[in-house]
């Protein structure tokens, strides 16, 4: 079932993404070579609590941890550990709150220090995915005209689109219907319609669009081993276009 929210409701969503944003924004300023995922698993958790939220993440379906930390070829859902961060890699944070029984929902791929032009592209091109698939959005626009831009965008800069994992509805749970693929056929789709929540999250690939999942159960790899690179906002749908709930 899609949820329409109503104007409390979307108010509520504007805090838990603000906190979302915030929280990220803080571990972008934190991140250096030499720490630990865990570090930043740590740091995202106090934040998120002195906000008056708790982390979306924290035990849903049993996960350990306030954040996902995917580093090179983890596309997502890297659980944070002892595991050193290097100068040069990229580290994917994908990051959730809930507060007044709403939750916000957003991602960045990040790095510190030098970083090899071709990363640096992945996560450039990834980001503007993000921006090519919400160009023109609004309601009345078929669903998967948004994957539809996102995976031409991707292919015509040479990367590949994941397909295993997906965007999705966003409120009061944290996945909601609809799922938001990132490739797709445009004018195809159900109509969105004003005051729906989504999360919007290219995942690109440097090389093969191909993912394994791990023994761990959460960590999503390239089959290639050739880096990945994530980019989310939650979004508003409006009458006019959207509102990017978590910038």
């Amino acid at each position: 079932m899609i949820y329409i929210k109503k104007d409390e409701e979307i108010k509520r969503m504007r805090e838990a993404n603000l906190i979302v944003r915030d929280v990220l924004l803080l571990l972008e300023s934190k991140l250096k070579a030499g720490m630990t995922t865990k570090e930043l698993d740590q740091i995202a958790y106090k934040y998120i609590t002195s906000c008056g939220a708790k982390p979306s993440f924290l035990g849903y379906h049993g996960y350990p941890a306030s954040i996902c930390a995917s580093i090179d070829e983890q596309v997502v859902h890297g659980i944070p550990s002892e595991r050193i961060i290097k100068e040069g890699e990229i580290v994917s944070i994908d990051v959730g709150a809930v507060i007044n029984g709403f939750h916000g929902d957003a991602a960045r791929s990040i790095y510190c220090g030098e970083i090899t032009p071709e990363k640096k592209r992945l996560i450039d091109v990834t980001k503007e995915c993000f921006f090519k698939g919400i160009e023109d959005l609004r309601s009345g626009t078929p669903l998967y005209d948004i994957g539809a831009k996102v995976q031409k965008y991707a292919e015509s800069n040479g990367f590949s689109v994941v397909r295993s994992l997906v965007g999705h509805g966003i409120g009061r749970e944290m996945h909601e219907e609809p799922s938001v693929p990132n490739y797709g056929k445009m004018g195809t789709g159900i109509r969105l319609k004003s005051n729906m929540t989504i999360a919007i999250e290219p995942m690109i690939n440097m090389g093969t669009y191909q993912v394994d999942f791990l023994s761990d159960g959460w960590t999503v790899v390239t089959r290639d081993k050739m880096p990945s690179a994530h980019y989310e906002n939650t979004v508003l749908i409006k009458d006019d276009g959207v509102e990017i709930l978590t910038l």
